[in-house]
Parts: C-alpha cells; sequence; structure tokens
C-alpha cells in the first residue's frame, strides 16, 4: 500500500509539473501573439555580457515597427536568405537539415539549418549554446509558434529581433543606423546587404562589407529574383 501510495504522488506530481510547464511556455506564447515583445532572451544576454565586461558604452537599439511599415525587399531578402521554403514548411526544413546532415559525414563543417520560425524561437526565448538540450526546447517551441501564430506573425517578429550588428536589433533600427532611412523605404539592394549579415552579425558588418559578405549579398538579390520578387510575399499571407 505504501508503494502504491507513492507511485500515485509521484504521478500527481509528474502532472502537476507537465500543467506547470505547459502553462508556463503555451501561454507566453500565445499571448506573443497580439504584444510585441519589449525584448528577447538574446538581447538580454547581449547586455548581461557586456555588463559582465565593463563596457558601460553597450546599448541596445530596437525600434519596434509593424509589418505593414516594413519594406516588402526587406521581407523578402530574409525569406531568401534564411529559409525559402518558410511559406510551406512548419518549422522545420527537414530537405536542408538531411543535406547538412550528409555534408558533415563527409567531413565538412555542421552548418546550421534553421528556419525562420526556429530563429523566432530561439531569440525571444533561449540562451546561446548547442547543447541537445536547448535544440530539444527549440524544437517544441517552434511547434508551439507554428501552431499559435500566423506565418505572418512570424515573419514580423523574426524583423524585429533579428540581429543586425552589435547591439542592433530589428530592421527598424538597422535601416536607421545604416541608411539613415526607416524601414519602410528599403530598397533590395539595401535589404539583400542587411540579409548578408544575419547569420554572423557581430563579425560580418552592413558598413563595412567583407568580399564574402558582398558576395552574398549579390547571390540574395539572385535569389530573391528566383523567387518571383515581392510577389512571392503572397505566398505568406495565405498561410495559416
Amino acid at each position: 500500500m505504501k508503494g502504491g501510495g507513492l507511485g500515485r504522488r509521484l504521478r500527481r506530481w509528474a502532472l502537476l509539473a507537465l500543467f506547470a510547464w505547459l502553462v508556463a511556455t503555451v501561454v507566453p506564447v500565445l499571448l506573443l501573439r497580439w504584444v510585441n515583445p519589449f525584448s528577447s532572451a538574446f538581447m538580454l544576454e547581449a547586455r548581461i555580457e557586456a555588463l559582465r565586461a565593463g563596457d558601460g558604452r553597450y546599448r541596445t537599439d530596437y525600434r519596434w515597427v509593424s509589418l505593414e511599415r516594413i519594406s516588402p525587399q526587406a521581407a523578402i531578402a530574409v525569406i531568401a536568405s534564411e529559409d525559402q521554403t518558410f511559406p510551406y514548411n512548419y518549422g522545420f526544413d527537414f530537405k536542408s537539415i538531411r543535406s547538412a546532415v550528409r555534408a558533415a559525414e563527409h567531413g565538412a563543417r555542421l552548418r546550421g539549418a534553421s528556419t525562420i520560425s526556429q530563429q523566432v524561437a530561439r531569440n525571444l526565448f533561449l540562451w546561446p549554446g548547442r547543447s541537445w538540450a536547448r535544440k530539444g526546447i527549440e524544437a517544441y517551441l517552434t511547434v508551439l509558434l507554428e501552431t499559435l501564430w500566423p506565418k505572418e506573425r512570424i515573419l514580423e517578429v523574426y524583423l524585429n529581433v533579428a540581429q543586425f550588428g552589435r547591439g542592433i536589433y530589428g530592421v527598424e533600427a538597422a535601416a536607421r543606423r545604416f541608411y539613415h532611412e526607416p524601414a519602410a523605404r528599403l530598397n533590395a539592394s539595401q535589404a539583400a546587404l542587411l540579409a548578408a549579415v544575419l547569420p554572423d552579425p557581430v563579425h560580418w558588418h552592413v558598413d563595412r562589407p567583407s568580399r564574402f559578405v558582398a558576395w552574398k549579398q549579390r547571390w540574395i538579390l539572385t535569389q530573391m529574383r528566383n523567387l518571383g520578387g515581392t510577389a512571392y510575399l503572397r505566398e505568406v499571407n495565405q498561410g495559416k
């Protein structure tokens, strides 16, 4: 009987823990479908690192704007650069994942295959790192985002929280810092250059593009044309 009582208590505690976990994750994700985030985990992490380093000059430049106030060129540029199947996938690009794994098996460095949805989950909620636990939580949060948010919202949040330089978050802050224009007025070339630094915005620079970044800008412009330009965004609008 004692063993049975202990088993029931353990099951009860497990159910309570599961319920608490669901509340702690589902509720914030659901609220952020309508409430714009005031910050992100990556912004807070960068701020903490600056404080630890004693860098009193560090500032977070983060300016939220709605998707309607962002140039369609910026939206198509990040899709062309980061996740060309974005309107159709469910948060995971399994073809890219398989290609990355096969390349690693043949000796290439394991490269990322993250979708825009995965990057939103990571930037908003998670800490930097590559542990399996973190990847598992990232996958879970990605499923929540894809289930609870429309594709337009995922793209809107991504464009606002993505890092484009040290302390520079969101396409509005980046457009004003590098081009002295609002995000609504970005042209295709400017948008492609911003998208070109996204994989490593601390070491790659919009205002001092390396030869590789300049090449990637040209590649992104080609991909934007191949996708059909901003007309491709209709596929996003037709999402859930």
